[in-house]
């Protein structure tokens, strides 16, 4: 246990949202070339923090203390951190963390956090973080090439909710993030606990692109309503924001008759074969009766 994560231990730190009105500046993703120098800043509005601390969190999750300092003392910086990283403090509540020549590896999310005491058990106060990306020198910026959304499978049909699934692809670095809406309503599962959204963690790389999936769940009747349902994507290019969707339209009266139909003759066609089945049987069990008879009438002759 580092004695500047205090009682968090390396697997079990997280993210603590000020959990008494201690507010940070908001950071925004950085993506930069390789071996380009690279600054990101931290501000926070509590000045009896005096301990200032960088951490970096990988890909796989894990935490790692870059370093921390003191106000009016020199940083202190993790050894392994101390060749590519430099710390700043200009004061109490700012400071500063340059990565002094980027390579791909050190894609990350950085976090500032404030604290009253470096060692101890002492509470360290987060902000949300600063997600940097190195870009690969043979792949180019690239937004979403295609947005489709799948309808409900056919194996959905009896089911009381549908699911539809958005892919979007052919986009680099995976700055994006997904949201669905229905005709012109933003869809809200915090506010609206008819539907369900599930998105990819992280986006998947296919050879030189990335791809992720998000599946939004209705109810039959919204389905079957005849809404649009829209899927739309934000791409970060690293100085602005680029916008992709896709859609598909609901299924209709048309549909949802077709689909009743089906169910009528499924249904049909297995009481069907449960009454031939028991019509066999009946016919085994009177042929067993029939024999037993004639076996009986012989022995008594």
């Amino acid at each position: 246990l580092h004695p500047c994560f205090g009682f968090y231990s390396m697997k079990t730190l997280k993210r603590i949202n000020h959990s008494y009105a201690v507010t940070f500046d908001p950071t925004f993703p950085i993506i930069t070339q390789s071996e380009k120098k690279v600054e990101m800043k931290c501000r926070h509005n509590d000045s009896s923090l005096n301990v200032m601390l960088w951490y970096q969190q990988t890909r796989s999750g894990g935490m790692n203390l870059i370093g921390y300092g003191y106000t009016g003392s020199e940083p202190i910086l993790e050894k392994e951190f101390q060749s590519q990283f430099k710390m700043t403090r200009e004061d109490v509540v700012r400071g500063g963390l340059t990565l002094l020549s980027a390579t791909e590896s050190d894609s990350a999310v950085y976090f500032c956090a404030a604290s009253t005491h470096c060692c101890g058990s002492y509470e360290a106060y987060f902000g949300e973080g600063t997600r940097l990306t190195v870009l690969d020198p043979d792949k180019e910026i690239t937004p979403p090439t295609k947005v489709r959304v799948l309808k409900p499978s056919k194996n959905e049909r009896k089911n009381e909710q549908k699911t539809l699934v958005c892919v979007a692809s052919g986009f680099y670095p995976d700055h994006v993030s997904v949201s669905w809406k229905i005709d012109d309503d933003v869809v809200d599962v915090t506010l609206d606990h008819t539907k369900a959204v599930a998105t990819d963690d992280a986006a998947r790389l296919d050879n030189k692109t990335y791809t992720i999936t998000s599946q939004l769940i209705v109810s039959s009747d919204i389905w079957f309503s005849n809404c649009v349902f829209i899927c739309n994507v934000s791409f970060f290019n690293g100085t602005h924001t680029v916008f992709r969707d896709g859609n598909t339209t609901g299924g209709g009266i048309s549909e949802f008759l077709c689909n009743k139909y089906l169910w009528i003759t499924q249904s049909a066609k297995l009481s069907y074969i449960i009454f031939i089945a028991k019509s066999c049987a009946y016919g085994v069990f009177i042929w067993f009766v029939a024999w037993k008879l004639q076996v009986c009438g012989t022995k008594t002759n």
